[in-house]
């Protein structure tokens, strides 16, 4: 089977400062939405470059030195599970998109976002894009430090909660973190607002 072409277009619209947004981390049952913002040269390219959830670990962390050099600005925000537990992930994701995007210097003349739901920015406009990630350079570049950046930070967080393999699932529910939920309960890093049915007999 032939590999994959990928084809990211580098901008909506030629000229103008377009800043790409996305996020990291809105299924998991443990641990912070990270969310960023990135401003790339029109003429960027990386051959590696994708939505962040096709590129292997080792593409992303490659990439990562390399958006953060050559992009015109960019900027990563972690929101808190107790921010996201009384928004909704889906703001949260949302708000923490707006941080970044509010200290980007220079100040972008557009924003592209990935997914189908925003909240008006004053002063910024604005189009969601369905699948964003793979469609425009700067909103991959965005998946990218999103995800490299919440790598990381669960990776601190594993090493003081050892028995939940953060370093390996990221917080996502997969059968080894519920197993030790189970066994060990959950840590003020575990979000409340929900949780998967194999964890519905405990409760927060």
């Amino acid at each position: 089977m032939p590999a994959r072409i990928i084809s990211l277009k580098p901008f909506l619209q030629e000229g103008r400062l377009e800043a790409g947004c996305d996020e990291a981390g809105r299924g998991p049952l443990a641990g912070p939405v990270f969310a960023a913002a990135v401003i790339l040269p029109p003429d960027f390219h990386h051959p590696l470059l994708n939505d962040s959830k096709q590129m292997s670990e080792a593409a992303r962390e490659q990439l990562r030195p390399i958006i953060e050099r050559e992009a015109l600005a960019w900027a990563v925000e972690k929101v808190d599970v107790d921010e996201i537990d009384r928004l909704n992930i889906l703001w949260a994701s949302v708000t923490g998109m707006q941080r970044a995007v509010l200290r980007l210097d220079p100040r972008p003349d557009f924003i592209l976002v990935d997914g189908n739901r925003w909240k008006p920015l004053k002063g910024f406009e604005a189009m969601t894009v369905v699948h964003g990630d793979a469609t425009y350079a700067s909103i991959a570049a965005a998946s990218v430090l999103a995800k490299t950046w919440r790598d990381e930070y669960m990776r601190s967080l594993a090493a003081e909660f050892p028995q939940y393999g953060w370093e390996r699932n990221m917080g996502y529910p997969t059968a080894e973190h519920i197993e030790a939920i189970k066994r060990f309960g959950y840590t003020e890093h575990h979000r409340k607002s929900f949780h998967p049915k194999e964890l519905e007999p405990s409760l927060f």
